[in-house]
């Protein structure tokens, strides 16, 4: 198993960072002032809010997903790596007898 190491703590608390940041700015701009009665502003206010936890919240799926494809990509490449390392140090019979160096 690998462990996993400080930088992905580290990004995924900074994406948390970022994301509840976004949250509390788009949250604050997105008052509507010109709204003439509470109740409108007050449903207005809780649709908009509602579409932008929806928007942070497919955000945060996609950049999960990317993450997740991420990590699988890494894991492939290694383990292409990995297998070329051991047939490059594999013994290889027939090229030995083929050279020679081996009957």
């Amino acid at each position: 198993m690998r462990e996993t190491s400080t930088s992905d703590h580290l990004s995924w608390s900074h994406l948390l960072l970022f994301s509840s940041i976004c949250l509390q700015f788009v949250l604050g701009v997105s008052g509507d002032s010109k709204s003439s009665s509470a109740g409108a502003k007050a449903e207005s206010h809780t649709s908009s809010s509602t579409k932008v936890i929806l928007i942070v919240l497919g955000f945060g799926a996609v950049a999960g997903f990317s993450f997740f494809l991420y990590k699988l990509w890494q894991k492939k490449k290694r383990d292409e790596q990995y297998a070329r390392l051991l047939k490059l140090f594999e013994e290889d019979d027939e090229l030995e007898v083929e050279l020679g160096l081996r009957d």
